[in-house]
């Protein structure tokens, strides 16, 4: 298949066939190089096509804590009180500056993220 920029469904499945074939290039070989050119070009039409949603805040944090086996009294340190965490994590409080940026910093959630509109 020929190096392109992919504009159709059918361009993208062939292009997903073609970086399968090449998924096990040798490293600094033309292969390799290929392989991410063509990455590239799909990372590129799946922004364009299938663009993300910027995740609600709260389960972005319920997200981080299924990722690193966290419990709920383990993100104590990052609200002001036991009961805060409580009111967050069931959507009947909003996240302070403060909090947001010690999850931030603490847990490595995107601000971006965090300073979302939380959904009641």
């Amino acid at each position: 298949m020929k190096l392109k920029i992919i504009k159709s469904g059918k361009e993208y499945t062939k292009a997903l066939a073609r970086v399968e074939e090449l998924m096990d290039a040798k490293p600094n070989s033309s292969q390799e190089e290929e392989l991410e050119l063509w990455a590239l070009l799909v990372e590129r039409y799946e922004i364009e096509n299938f663009p993300m949603d910027i995740p609600d805040p709260v389960e972005a944090i319920k997200f981080r804590m299924e990722q690193e086996g966290l419990r709920q009294k383990d993100l104590e340190k990052y609200f002001p009180g036991k009961s805060r965490v409580s009111e967050i994590l069931n959507h009947k409080r909003s996240l302070s500056i403060g909090m947001i940026r010690a999850l931030h910093h603490g847990l490595g959630i995107p601000a971006e993220v965090l300073i979302r509109e939380v959904a009641a």
